[in-house]
């Protein structure tokens, strides 16, 4: 079977380009052809594109893909409109050939720990490196691909296990920063590893479920009833309503219950990305760009109401949103409120 692709690619020489810029191509391809066919057409099109002959990584629509993956797999998940990308186009060099000397200099942190097989579970990893979520927006972060490998050696019994925490645990670019969420088209998890860091790391504060389950009542309410920027219509009829949900799983509900009642559903790119609230308390200010930048994403795709399913993101956006609003510079005039409360202002307009 064949497939014909729009595609908008990635232009960029270090050497004579200021800004980076996009040109547009149309190709016809097989569905068992290897991703690189993409890359090769455009390239006979325009001989300004360049990419590597080897280590071959890039972004389609924002999700890193390597050499293995078929034109196929990426129609049957991406569609047939395609964006070409670098891994990471602020370390493009020549179009999707990019600087990855960080790659090993990460390494260098646990080298001294390190045996040739861990080296070689390392190299590996080269993928996962450029495909976190983080580098967005943490250039220095160091990257899931050296928590992996601290992970590993420590699972391995190296007597360094005190050093190798050390050595990830900067309070600004290291475990500090995860969050953790690659964008790999063939999804790797690795949340166990990460989560099992975190907990040698930062061991966890035991709660008093009494006191949380209070503490979380009461912003819900405060949350609902006197937000910055409360929601004053008594029903969403006509109303472009968008859902935070940090997950797939639980936005399709929350859109049935918006077009139930008349709403228009807005869809906008992070509605499932995470936005920072296990951040809190390690990398502040970084969770802050995060939530930020979720928020202000919902309102520049046209939401003028946010519903947010997880109580925990609702409570990090209530009692932090003076510092995210500083943190981006630009006032969030969008209505916020949470799953509970939008799905009493339906049942009140049902019965009104």
């Amino acid at each position: 079977m064949q497939h014909t692709l729009e595609v908008r690619a990635f232009f960029f020489n270090a050497k004579t380009d200021y800004l980076p810029y996009y040109k547009n191509f149309s190709m016809t391809l097989n569905e068992d052809d290897k991703i690189d066919a993409i890359l090769a057409k455009i390239q006979a099109a325009n001989d300004n594109f360049a990419y590597p002959d080897e280590k071959l990584i890039f972004k389609i629509n924002d999700l890193l893909v390597t050499a293995e993956v078929t034109v196929g797999s990426v129609v049957a998940k991406l569609g047939t409109e395609l964006q070409v990308d670098p891994a990471l186009s602020y370390r493009s060099n020549h179009c999707l050939i990019m600087d990855d000397s960080d790659f090993m200099e990460r390494f260098e942190l646990l080298a001294p720990y390190a045996n040739d097989e861990e080296k070689a579970y390392y190299e590996s990893l080269y993928a996962l490196h450029y495909a976190s979520e983080t580098f967005k927006f943490s250039h220095d972060y160091i990257g899931d691909a050296v928590l992996m490998l601290a992970h590993k050696m420590i699972e391995n019994g190296s007597e360094h296990k005190e050093a190798i925490l050390e050595a990830i645990a900067d309070q600004y670019d290291g475990l500090a920063a995860c969050e953790y969420e690659n964008n790999l088209f063939n999804e790797v998890e690795c949340g166990k590893e990460i989560e099992a860091l975190n907990a040698m790391v930062y061991p966890p504060v035991k709660k008093n479920p009494l006191r949380d389950n209070k503490f979380m009542k009461d912003v819900t309410e405060k949350f609902s009833k006197d937000a910055l920027h409360p929601f004053e219509k008594t029903s969403i009829k006509g109303v472009n309503v968008a859902c935070y949900a940090g997950d797939s799983s639980l936005l399709e509900e929350t859109h049935a219950k918006i077009t139930g009642n008349g709403g228009n559903v807005i869809d906008f790119p992070r509605s499932t990305k995470l936005a920072g609230a296990t951040l809190i308390g390690k990398q502040d200010n970084l969770a802050y760009l995060k939530a930020a930048t979720t928020l202000l994403n919902a309102l520049d795709t046209g939401a003028e109401l946010l519903v947010v399913a997880k109580e925990s993101d609702i409570e990090m956006f209530n009692k932090h949103f003076a510092s995210i609003q500083k943190r981006i510079g630009r006032e969030i005039p969008l209505p916020i409120i949470s799953n509970k409360a939008f799905s009493a202002l339906c049942d009140t307009a049902e019965v009104a």
